[in-house]
């Protein structure tokens, strides 16, 4: 087996989710109808690798994002991998309605920072072996740090 690290390409401010499915035909569209009518003004791409016959799916009410979806998702390659692109709404808005439909096997990731997808290559194919969601930690957060969090929670309405 081999190991590859796929860098996910987004633009500033683009939120990301990555998860695995079943039955691509038609999860690609229920997906889309669930994140549609889960926040309003919501813009999203999503696309998704299907087994056979092995083509990446993409669905969505906006084409870059669409666009940026379907690549990603190509290029990780694996089956029944979901990639999901959005801006007008947080990961937190809508994961339980995706981790919810009975389709959806797992969510690897959500998040707005920079991500990263650790695959494993086999003869058969392409396999996420797990998601590096931003940096690492330095530091422990001081008093005024944490001060700034819980303001800022406050200004997004948290």
């Amino acid at each position: 087996m081999e190991i590859d690290l796929i860098n996910i390409e987004k633009e500033e401010g683009v939120e990301c989710i990555i998860g695995q499915g079943n039955f691509s035909i038609f999860t690609i569209d229920d997906l889309s109808m669930k994140l549609k009518t889960s926040v309003p003004g919501i813009k999203f791409g999503i696309a998704m690798n299907e087994a056979k016959p092995k083509l990446t799916r993409c669905e969505g009410n906006d084409e870059k994002l669409k666009e940026m979806a379907a690549k990603n998702c190509l290029k990780i390659g694996a089956g029944h991998v979901f990639v999901i692109m959005m801006k007008n709404a947080f990961p937190i808005n809508v994961l339980n309605t995706v981790k919810d439909y009975p389709a959806v096997c797992s969510v690897y990731g959500a998040s707005e920072n920079p991500l990263q997808v650790i695959i494993g290559k086999t003869d058969l194919g392409n396999s996420v072996i797990g998601v590096v969601d931003g940096t690492a930690a330095n530091k422990i957060e001081n008093e005024k740090e944490r001060k700034e969090r819980k303001e800022l929670l406050k200004k997004i309405g948290y």
